[in-house]
């Protein structure tokens, strides 16, 4: 009867050990905030990163909108690729609007203070905590800033009207937008895909996928024409990831707005394990920011 005993007892103790080891190693182990991998799914460095972008003419940086991970790096890709390319860069982002130009150019240029900038230049909820860092530095370093994005009361009345709802805007309404007709192929099953990302960001989907793809298809061509019209030389983007994915959304109307211009996208994505980029990753960008799933959020 004791030889059992004792060997119950060593199977408990050994099995509690383990227990603790495991827990040990869990608390021991490195959690990294992030993890870098190139289009092959092979992590690189922050240096090699910066090394590969500095070579395009327009860098897209697609992010996760709640996501602290991607705004800090935002911050310190644009500090870095500044240090690289000084006067030759230029910034934009589609949080800016572009009948809002007037208003940041004010801004940059200390004709208005910075509480009228942010009464009236319809900045997000976030901008504080997420968007002022680089928009500060810009000013900062008299980097030219655009506002990229199609005023977004155009962008509601195709989303509830679809394209024809432009054709009667003003000549002076249209300013703001991509030049008319913009072109347009829609795929169902591809803009199924872009809302469900859009909503786990924090994106609001209401009314029918086809004039809601229309109204995503304005932003993209708006955003892409304002690159095309104002860059010179170097132009960094931030953006939603899913405006930039798969070198979809903008960079199809960039190119046709501005042909020849080299590319190169970076998105943000979220794991549960950080270790290697997930295969459903794989493909979406030539550069990836991977943060785990488990990484707090801004909202």
């Amino acid at each position: 009867m004791i030889q059992p005993m004792i060997k119950r007892l060593l199977v408990i103790f050994w099995g509690c050990f383990c227990l603790q080891m495991i827990a040990c190693a869990q608390v021991g182990a490195d959690k990294p905030a992030y993890v870098l991998y190139d289009n092959e799914g092979k992590a690189i460095t922050y240096g090699r990163l910066i090394e590969q972008l500095e070579k395009y003419d327009v860098v897209f940086l697609g992010e996760m909108h709640n996501c602290p991970i991607t705004h800090w790096l935002e911050f310190e890709i644009t500090r870095s690729l500044f240090h690289i390319h000084k006067d030759k860069l230029m910034l934009g982002e589609e949080m800016m609007e572009s009948d809002n130009q007037l208003i940041l150019d004010e801004y940059f240029q200390n004709r208005i203070s910075y509480e009228r900038f942010e009464a009236e230049a319809r900045l997000w909820p976030n901008y504080s905590t997420d968007y002022y860092p680089v928009v500060y530095f810009a000013k900062e370093n008299r980097i030219p800033f655009i506002a990229t994005n199609v005023p977004r009361r155009y962008a509601n009345a195709v989303k509830n009207g679809g394209f024809e709802a432009l054709d009667s805007l003003s000549d002076e309404a249209k300013k703001y937008i991509a030049p008319l007709p913009i072109s347009f192929n829609y795929d169902e099953k591809e803009s199924g895909a872009a809302f469900s990302i859009m909503n786990m960001m924090g994106g609001r989907k209401s009314g029918d996928n086809y004039k809601l793809a229309q109204a995503q298809a304005v932003k993209d061509a708006t955003m892409g024409w304002f690159i095309a019209r104002n860059m010179k030389d170097k132009f960094l983007h931030i953006n939603g990831s899913y405006h930039s994915d798969w070198k979809g959304g903008i960079v199809p109307y960039l190119l046709q707005y501005r042909p020849g211009t080299s590319v190169v996208t970076v998105t943000s994505v979220r794991q549960e394990n950080t270790d290697r980029l997930d295969e459903e990753n794989k493909g979406r960008a030539d550069f990836y920011i991977c943060v785990p799933e488990d990484m707090v959020t801004g909202y």
